[in-house]
């Protein structure tokens, strides 16, 4: 009886999503997408200065041959060379097998699913534009959907960053893992580093992981996220090159000759 209840929950959820709500959009704006305006009230709401969007309307201005179904707790959005997940609560969409940070996660409110509009179109492959002077989020359709993850993720970067960050950070939240991953890109970025993930990885006396054999175990599903989270430039770390875990090291050295970053769970960060 509860598993019915739940799936018929599940069911309102995506049909409201779907349709709209019945309540005045909060943040105040209008939105256009390819100069024609959108002429069916739907949420929005604007927090810590970013605006999150009811995706269906814009989703089918877009794309007017997609369907969405509700599946496992999220929106599968299906239409020609896209497919696009939205979870509630999670911290990213993923699109075409790309994974698009949302830092305050997905909305669920008045049985509505909200995303950020500018990673709503980012999946979309759509350009967004704000018009202040007349309060209009004007949305621009581009050559298609976001690539696919397949081609977009270098294999051999996308294998190592992920085992690294399982080493090295695997019992840490989201954010502590990306920051990890954060480290290693930035020393492939930087001229202190060799210039590859595997080569940054490997460097002698840097990541003990990879001198001890723990690099070779199996990351967890979400050590792979945020592996494929930092790829795309999701930056938790700032312009960090080190961290270390204080209770387990002295940060003596650190905090003499380089620059502190943050504080991210059980690691502390340094440039």
């Amino acid at each position: 009886m509860k598993k019915r209840a739940l799936c018929a929950l599940a069911s309102l959820v995506l049909c409201v999503s779907l349709t709209g709500p019945a309540y005045a959009a909060e943040s105040g704006v209008s939105f256009e997408v390819n100069g024609t305006s959108l002429v069916t009230e739907f949420a929005t709401k604007v927090e810590n200065e970013m605006t999150y969007v009811s995706y269906w309307p814009i989703v089918q201005a877009l794309y007017p041959e997609a369907v969405a179904v509700w599946n496992n707790g999220q929106a599968e959005v299906t239409a020609p060379g896209l497919k696009l997940q939205i979870a509630p609560g999670a911290k990213y969409i993923v699109a075409n097998g790309r994974y698009l940070y949302v830092p305050d996660g997905v909305k669920l409110e008045n049985g509505v699913v909200l995303v950020p509009v500018r990673t709503l179109c980012q999946a979309l492959g759509a350009k967004v534009v704000w018009n202040g002077a007349e309060s209009v989020i004007e949305i621009t359709s581009g050559s298609g959907p976001i690539a696919s993850g397949d081609s977009f993720y270098d294999q051999e970067d996308l294998y190592w960053l992920s085992r690294i960050i399982y080493a090295e950070s695997g019992n840490q939240s989201l954010e502590g893992k990306i920051a990890v991953g954060n480290v290693v890109l930035n020393r492939v970025a930087s001229p202190q580093f060799p210039n590859s993930v595997y080569s940054v990885i490997f460097q002698r006396n840097q990541f003990t992981p990879a001198s001890n054999g723990r690099i070779n175990r199996t990351p967890t599903a979400e050590c792979v996220i945020a592996a494929k989270l930092a790829m795309e430039g999701t930056n938790t770390a700032g312009n960090a090159l080190y961290f270390i875990n204080p209770s387990i090291s002295s940060s003596r050295w650190f905090s003499r000759n380089c620059t502190y970053v943050a504080t991210i769970g059980a690691h502390a960060f340094f440039a």
